[in-house]
């Protein structure tokens, strides 16, 4: 057994070790002082944990569960990231990753769905932002952190992971069994709603979003002229920073984007659209949701504020806040909140979000059987015996037609789905009509 003389000059160590650790502590002299008595009081602790606890003390394991509740306790998104987290972390942004496809917070203590990626395993069992995560694998989120989360949620392409979700307004609890799978690495997809209309769908900020999006306008831009786009921000959970600017400058050319302030001066950014950097005219449509969050209300609050498009849908996430990652020595990286964004009219969305110009609830689709033409609308087709359509002669053409029928057959099906998206249609509809109407003189 150690002696009570040992203890003290153990503890003398231990707390020297971590004060030579930090050599300049920010503050005022009393400031630092009572930091200093806070520190040696994180090594008496250590220091007993070490010496009764009822069994051997991980002492790598304490420290690691230190750093993380010094972190959590400023604000959910700030975390600390062991180096296998901060690896994978970087492999999210740059390339693929096997998972269920979800972004998460924690809001009231509770892990909380932001939003689903589309098309991902999460996605398609109808998870939807807002919903909350009770127990992940029969284990209780109560407590957990973030980054704890999103590693039991990840793993091998093909396994399985059991979530309990609790859906806001219903009394029951669900278990979800939810096959893991690759993160699709594309984060744009396009389709055409009607002639010179189109729709663009971005489902997070990635390094290659911008690239991807301008490609999708120039293909599009090849086969006829564009009139008006619908981008669709719902459910994207944001992603990195330069990429909502530099798809927000696509569609601007001139003003403020977005700008950042924090605590230190240097952390005040200010980002601006630059002339002639792609720039676009044709009138817009912008869709959001309460899944659309950071990157995604960057976008949005900057075509709002210059009149560029209108906003279409629910209320916003609300994060105005922007991380940092700083990458450590051992591998490990902090996720540090450093500054709030704010829109170009300098309003912060931070909780409050973005407010659409037009609030269009989304209502689940009411699924129906084909039905004939009613009585009074009766045709062709409705008449028994009819003879059926053949076709035409010219092989070529008919199977032109038939692939873009079948393409307007998918869009149709959506637009029945989607009345968020009916609405921005009809929306983009009579911005086009009023920009060809001529405008009525008087001699």
């Amino acid at each position: 057994m150690r002696t009570m003389r040992n203890n003290k000059l153990y503890l003398y160590f231990t707390t020297l070790l971590i004060l030579c650790s930090v050599p300049c502590l920010a503050g005022a002299p009393d400031e630092r002082q009572q930091t200093y008595k806070d520190l040696e009081t994180f090594a008496n602790v250590l220091t007993l944990l070490q010496q009764h606890y009822v069994d051997e003390v991980d002492t790598d394991k304490v420290i690691t569960g230190a750093i993380n509740g010094m972190l959590t306790s400023l604000d959910p998104h700030s975390s600390y990231m062991q180096p296998d987290d901060f690896k994978e972390l970087q492999e999210e942004t740059k390339g693929s990753f096997s998972g269920i496809g979800i972004e998460i917070t924690i809001r009231n203590a509770i892990l909380t769905v932001v939003s689903p990626i589309e098309g991902t395993p999460a996605y398609r069992q109808g998870l939807r932002a807002g919903d909350q995560i009770i127990r992940i694998n029969n284990e209780t989120t109560k407590d957990m952190s973030l980054m704890k989360a999103v590693k039991i949620l990840r793993g091998k392409k093909g396994s399985k992971v059991t979530i309990t979700i609790h859906h806001p307004g219903e009394p029951s609890l669900h278990d979800l069994v939810l096959t893991r799978d690759i993160i699709p690495l594309h984060s744009v997809k396009s389709m055409r709603l009607a002639p010179g209309l189109l729709y663009l769908r971005i489902t997070n900020f990635q390094t290659t979003t911008t690239k991807d999006l301008r490609k999708a306008l120039h293909k599009a831009a090849k086969q006829e002229q564009i009139k008006g786009v619908v981008l669709d921000l719902r459910d994207n959970p944001g992603g990195l920073l330069d990429q909502a600017v530099k798809v927000s400058d696509i569609f601007l050319d001139k003003g403020v984007i977005v700008s950042t302030h924090g605590r230190n001066p240097d952390q005040d950014m200010m980002f601006e659209a630059h002339k002639g950097n792609g720039s676009v005219s044709f009138p817009m449509v912008v869709l959001v949701n309460g899944g659309s969050a950071s990157a995604s209300e960057i976008v949005a609050g900057a075509l709002k504020d210059h009149h560029r498009a209108i906003i279409v849908g629910t209320v916003t996430f609300g994060k105005g806040s922007v991380q940092t990652i700083i990458p450590m020595a051992n591998g490990a990286g902090i996720r540090l909140t450093t500054a709030r964004y704010y829109t170009p009219s300098g309003s912060s969305i931070q909780e409050t979000g973005i407010t659409p110009d037009v609030v269009v609830a989304f209502q689940k689709p009411v699924i129906t059987e084909d039905k004939p033409s009613p009585a009074w609308e009766i045709r062709e087709k409705d008449l028994p015996g009819h003879l059926r359509n053949n076709g035409s002669t010219n092989k070529k053409a008919q199977h032109k037609k038939e692939k873009n029928e079948q393409k307007q057959h998918k869009v149709e099906q959506r637009l029945a789905r989607d009345n968020q998206l009916r609405t921005a249609l009809i929306i983009l509809k009579s911005l086009n009509i009023a920009r060809t109407t001529p405008s009525n003189k008087t001699n």
